[in-house]
This record gives structure tokens, C-alpha cells and sequence, in this order.
């Protein structure tokens, strides 16, 4: 059983409207909680077994969300930024949460899948390179892959910083070795293009198709999110 919560804060985590739009609503008596009217919006209800309506609607009441966006070019992985669009700027009203982030970031010219939840530890879970949760990604290149790069890549390459990258799963996917599906378990900062750099390799195109065995809806137009159901949850957590 989930511990109860009062109504202002049930009703704001669900994106409904604010703390002080609740209280405004229970002022004209458009809150109701099993069908009376509620007169408090400190009143505690218990989310799973409570039925709450606001102006009519009844609210179905998750703890988190999870959301898929296919993202375009020119979009920031971020929740605010000064110059760019976010890609929290693409999620539709019906889809907005208070703390709603995206786990793990794009570059801004790298496009595809991006999930956005408010679910701080899932997020933590899929982005630790413990949990082995690989993220596939389609580039590219400037030059055809060699069999050395593929070798290397796989073996865990070193990159020009000297840092090292664990082990990646290559495959290419065009007769010229210029198309090259990459899976890696980290997320370093612009990881994909400087392991092809360290390769004297340039990455021209890179686009995200998979977080863990999920693969981005091929129905999903670029810019769209929908929501991530539970059976297609399990496929990302499916931790090795």
C-alpha cells in the first residue's frame, strides 16, 4: 500500500496544475476525492486507492513517468538552456511532471532516442556502466571502417586523452564501412565521435536507435514523444 500524501502535492506530481491551482480549485469546488467535495488541500488520500477528480477528470495517479522522444537536430539535452531548445521543451502538455529530465544526453546534433523521466533512480540505474544497460547508436563516417578500428573498438580503445572505453559491439552495416552500428554501457562526454576519432575516423551522422533492448518507435516522428509502457520498461531494465 502507498503511503498517503496530501492532495496539493498527489495532484501536482501527476502535472495536473500547481500547489496554488489546487487550492484555488477546492475553492470552487472542482477537487473531489471519492466523489466529495474536498475543503482542504493539506486533506491526506492515499493515491492508489483514492479516486480524485479535478474539474471532472478523474486522476490516474502514477508515481513516475517514462517517456521516449525522438530527437532532431539542434535540440539540447537539458532541461533549460538560454540558447537552444530542450528536448523538455518538446514534451506535450500531457506528459509534463514536475522534475521531468532526460537520463543521459545527447549531442545537439545527435538525433534519436532520448527517454525523459522524473524517475531519478531508474535514470541512475540505466546510466551506470555496472548495470551493463547498452545504448545503440548508428553512425555515420567520413572513411570506411578498418578491421584494425573494429578490433580495437571492440577490445576497448583508448582515447586520444588517454582516457579508456570499456569494450563495444561493432557492426557494419554498408559494403563501404561507412555505416557502423555501435553499442556502448557509458556515457562519456561525446564518447561515440572521439572513439571513431581515436580511430582517424569522423563521425558525419550519429543517431541513437536503442536504450538496453528497446528499440526507438520506428512510428515516432522526429520531434514526437509518447509514453513508455511497462512491458517496454522491462526491455531497458533488463540488466545483464
Amino acid at each position: 500500500m502507498a503511503p498517503k500524501m496530501r492532495l496539493d502535492k498527489l495532484v501536482s506530481s501527476q502535472g495536473a496544475c500547481s500547489r496554488s491551482d489546487v487550492k484555488r480549485l477546492i475553492k470552487q469546488k472542482e477537487i473531489l476525492v471519492n466523489g466529495v467535495i474536498a475543503k482542504d488541500s493539506s486533506e491526506k488520500v492515499d493515491p492508489e486507492l483514492d479516486v480524485i477528480s479535478v474539474s471532472g477528470q478523474v486522476l490516474s495517479f502514477k508515481k513516475h513517468i517514462y517517456l521516449m522522444l525522438n530527437k532532431p537536430q539542434g535540440v539540447v539535452s537539458a532541461t533549460e538552456d538560454d540558447t537552444y531548445p530542450t528536448v523538455i521543451s518538446l514534451v506535450p502538455e500531457e506528459y509534463m511532471r514536475p522534475g521531468l529530465f532526460p537520463a543521459g544526453r545527447l549531442d545537439a546534433d545527435t538525433t534519436g532516442f532520448v527517454l525523459l523521466t522524473d524517475d531519478g533512480d531508474f535514470a541512475h540505474d540505466i546510466l551506470s556502466p555496472k548495470k551493463h544497460v547498452e545504448k545503440t547508436y548508428v553512425a555515420t563516417l567520413a572513411e570506411p571502417l578498418r578491421e584494425t578500428d573494429v578490433k580495437a573498438l571492440q577490445s576497448g580503445i583508448q582515447l586520444k586523452d588517454g582516457t579508456s572505453c570499456q569494450p563495444a559491439k561493432i557492426a557494419i552495416l554498408d559494403p563501404d564501412g561507412k555505416t557502423v552500428e555501435i553499442k556502448i554501457c557509458e556515457g562519456k562526454y561525446h564518447q561515440v565521435k572521439r572513439m571513431f576519432a581515436a580511430c582517424e575516423n569522423r563521425v558525419l551522422t550519429l543517431k541513437r536507435t536503442a536504450i538496453g533492448s528497446l528499440k526507438i518507435d520506428e512510428k515516432l516522428s522526429i520531434g514526437q514523444v509518447r509514453e513508455i509502457d511497462s512491458d517496454e520498461l522491462s526491455l531497458i531494465k533488463a540488466y545483464k
